[in-house]
């Protein structure tokens, strides 16, 4: 006989976490879920919202991850038993490395995922991408009924462009299109991570209905407006909290800083996290005498980030525009509107496309030079900080997890037990914005139903109109409302 999802399966298990109080009217079964993700399941933001969401009310949550050097292969986080399955240092030099280890990842989460499954079936497993064929270790536990959301945090075959300085007509590009197309195909619900790749998975690789867009949105219980007395050290901190790649373009974001250091001696730049640049940065640092101005800071547990970023005073987004890095979607841009700190950014097509000038302050992508002169206007005007820090504790209100959790839950049971969807993450802007530069023909960028948003509450249209729909699961997509100030 099965055993209940709320038992202990070993010893030396947390407790499982206390149910929230439910109407009598309204119990039903715990889900058994689990997060698949190659990735350090302790500082991905994005997987543990949703499965601690999930697990806070009362489903039986696993998580199969990676394992950072020095942590156990399996502890229990928040309620969320986590298997670290493989080991990973961020050393990859080459194509068929980076490949091999998504590849032994693959069959270790299959045979992990298969083992569970045979033991106590699932209701549902969410994988996230990369890689996109991640999704096919699911498939005995779907063949055996479980439902499957493929999760895309990096659309692939443009990752693959940036990551290898490919192109988009060589044949791997077209090999990792088809992945994605397959991938989508077998899964039951596709999430996207931005609106614009929503709109190009749609385009050319899963129905609309099968589609929904959520946003790396902050959490409130972890990200919170900063309070109390400012900081009195006489110092001008900028900040940078995140992984080290090429293409977050801290290289130029510490250039730039070289070029003003000496127009405000009171400022420092402080970069945490780690990634295959950290050694590149430490010397080039070194190389512009910066070591008493710039200073690596390494990695601090997710808990704390939130007061990391609260004490500086200006956050600092400087990735690359690149056919992967123009539309991909920096959760730190929310992060640092939610706890009060005023942010420069690069027009890209994607921060563009969601924020504008009143909310940040853009310098031109690629160009150490306007960086530069971005970090001195802003530093030397505390009334525009004021103003974009006001205006972004607003506009960020809509855009947190705890207003759109409510919008993955009801996508959770609606694919497990059928029940209509009634709460659907917001929406996209409501101006239509420009084509990124790096974009296919077909791609809608957003625009496509653009124009029906306009006007909209967030919620999508009328109750009778919504009840219909998402019967049928019609993707939030089209029902969210737009991104209005």
């Amino acid at each position: 006989m099965p055993s209940n999802y709320n038992s202990e399966r070993s010893l030396h298990l947390d407790p499982v976490p206390t149910r929230r109080p439910v109407n009598p009217l309204h119990l039903r079964k715990p889900m058994k879920v689990c997060m698949v993700a190659y990735a350090f399941y302790e500082t991905d933001n994005r997987v543990r919202r949703y499965a601690e969401a999930l697990a806070k009310r009362g489903d039986y949550v696993e998580a199969v991850s990676l394992r950072r050097e020095g942590l156990p292969a399996f502890e229990v986080i928040s309620g969320v038993r986590v298997h670290r399955i493989q080991p990973r240092q961020i050393n990859e030099k080459g194509k068929f490395t980076h490949v091999w280890r998504l590849v032994q990842f693959f069959l270790r989460s299959m045979a992990f995922l298969t083992k569970s499954h045979l033991k106590e079936k699932y209701d549902l497993i969410h994988v996230h991408s990369v890689p996109d064929f991640e999704v096919f270790a699911a498939l005995f536990a779907k063949l055996g009924g479980a439902k499957v959301i493929l999760d895309i945090h990096d659309i692939m075959p443009e990752f693959y462009v940036s990551k290898f300085n490919s192109t988009r007509d060589s044949l791997a590009f077209k090999i990792l299109l088809t992945i994605e197309r397959l991938s989508t195909r077998f899964a039951d619900h596709v999430i996207a991570a931005n609106h614009i790749w929503g709109d190009r998975l749609v385009t050319r690789s899963v129905p609309d209905s099968k589609c929904t867009t959520f946003l790396n949105y902050p959490d409130s219980s972890l990200f919170q407006q900063k309070g109390g007395a400012p900081r009195n050290d006489g110092k001008f901190v900028m900040l940078y909290p995140g992984t080290l790649n090429y293409h977050q373009g801290l290289d130029l974001a510490v250039r730039a800083f070289s070029r003003i250091k000496d127009q405000l001696p009171q400022a420092e730049f402080h970069i945490y996290g780690s990634g295959e640049q950290l050694e590149f940065l430490r010397s080039l640092i070194g190389e512009l005498n910066l070591q008493d101005r710039v200073f690596l800071k390494g990695i601090v547990p997710l808990e704390q980030v939130s007061t990391v970023m609260a004490g500086a005073d200006l956050g600092v987004v400087p990735k690359r525009s690149n056919a992967f890095g123009d539309e991909a979607f920096s959760t730190k841009t929310l992060e640092f509107m939610t706890v009060g700190v005023p942010l420069i950014v690069p027009n890209t097509t994607i921060d563009s496309y969601y924020f504008d000038d009143s909310l940040v302050t853009f310098f031109k992508a690629n160009d150490e030079t306007s960086l530069a002169d971005a970090m001195l206007r802003i530093a030397r005007n505390p009334e525009l900080r004021r103003h974009q820090v006001e205006n972004s504790l607003e506009f960020v209100k809509k855009f947190t997890w705890d207003a759109n959790r409510a919008g993955y839950l009801d996508l959770v049971d609606f694919l497990v037990n059928g029940k209509p969807r009634l709460s659907f993450p917001s929406g996209k802007p409501a101006h239509l914005p420009a084509q990124s530069p790096y974009s296919g023909s077909g791609s809608m960028n957003g625009n496509g139903n653009g124009n029906s948003l306009h006007g909209s509450s967030g919620h999508g249209p009328a109750a009778d109109d919504l009840q219909a729909d998402s019967k049928r699961g019609v993707s939030s997509r089209q029902k969210s409302g737009a991104l209005t100030r």
